[in-house]
């Protein structure tokens, strides 16, 4: 069993799995499950045989994103440049698990690695910003569906204005102080997130487009450096996209960085409110402090990212 994330998580081990696929599936049965180690926060995630996964939430109402990707990604599928996960089937609850889950289709590939500002820059990152530019154009792009603007199930907090994110990134500043070795200067981060709260277009509704609002390296899949997959379409969503840039402090260095940000056509207002978002989400960490290590330093590099970036010296 691993190590749970969530003070309500549901437990779920290899074995559950196998009980599951072998109701729910049972052409399956007899193939090896494994849990991987990427699992996320959001989903357990288990390898079942050579070309599907098994995605279970980790907490009660997961079954909300579950539900979602499978209505929308065979929508989105055709028109994204790259591969998204094909949904095979969704499960309800059973008896020994309580919500929804599904099986997807596996797909090959690596995370990007994350940046670290005082490497030197990769011009294959170059190559990486015009992939993922070019989904976010597609994503932004792809007209609305009658209603979607006010179906409750495509709002998220990640799609509203930047202010709305004040109390809690200020909150979560105070959490990172008590932290041991935190390795950020929270001061200097502070001065960005109050920086970014003058910008234009930071307490005001931006025109609603598709989002996908867990842009991260987590979510990625390369070959040979080329964008070949985005996954995790759980948070789609329909709002302000800003919070989608957040990625780029993540796995972009700086050259690639304004690759991306031409290739997208970004203005500065937008711009600096998607490194506000980057840097919000970052402060985050202090929830995942003792039980995501690999989570806890790629948060660090980001924000060191992000500083560097403002001017400040880290």
């Amino acid at each position: 069993m691993a190590q749970p994330l969530h003070a309500d998580e549901i437990l779920v081990d290899v074995e559950l799995v196998r009980r599951l696929v072998g109701r729910a599936m049972p052409e399956h049965a007899a193939a090896p499950v494994r849990r991987l180690r990427s699992s996320g926060s959001t989903n357990s995630l288990f390898r079942l045989g050579d070309d599907l996964l098994v995605r279970l939430p980790r907490q009660p109402g997961g079954s909300a994103a579950i539900s979602k990707e499978a209505k929308w990604l065979s929508a989105f599928a055709p028109r994204l440049p790259v591969s998204v996960p094909e949904v095979v089937a969704v499960f309800g609850p059973d008896r020994d698990f309580p919500e929804r889950w599904s099986v997807v289709r596996w797909i090959e590939g690596e995370h990007p690695g994350v940046v670290d500002q005082g490497s030197p820059a990769d011009p294959r990152r170059q190559d990486l910003a015009t992939d993922l530019a070019a989904v976010l154009e597609t994503l932004w792009r792809t007209d609305l569906p009658t209603g979607a603007e006010s179906d409750p199930s495509l709002r998220w907090y990640r799609g509203e204005p930047l202010a709305t994110m004040d109390q809690v990134t200020r909150e979560n500043i105070e959490r990172c102080r008590s932290l041991p070795d935190f390795g950020l200067d929270l001061d200097a981060a502070e001065r960005v997130w109050d920086e970014a709260l003058a910008l234009p277009g930071a307490a005001q509704r931006a025109a609603p487009r598709w989002y996908h609002g867990d842009l991260a390296a987590e979510n990625l899949l390369l070959r040979n450096g080329r964008l070949t997959a985005v996954l995790d379409f759980g948070c789609l969503a329909v709002g302000d996209p800003t919070v989608d840039l957040a990625v780029v402090w993540e796995i972009l260095d700086p050259p690639a960085r304004e690759v991306f940000r031409k290739r997208l056509g970004v203005d500065d207002a937008a711009w600096l409110r998607g490194r506000a978002w980057a840097l919000s989400i970052t402060l985050m960490i202090w929830y995942y402090w003792t039980t995501m290590p690999d989570r806890r330093a790629s948060r660090i590099a980001i924000g060191r990212n992000i500083l560097a970036d403002a001017g400040h010296a880290v």
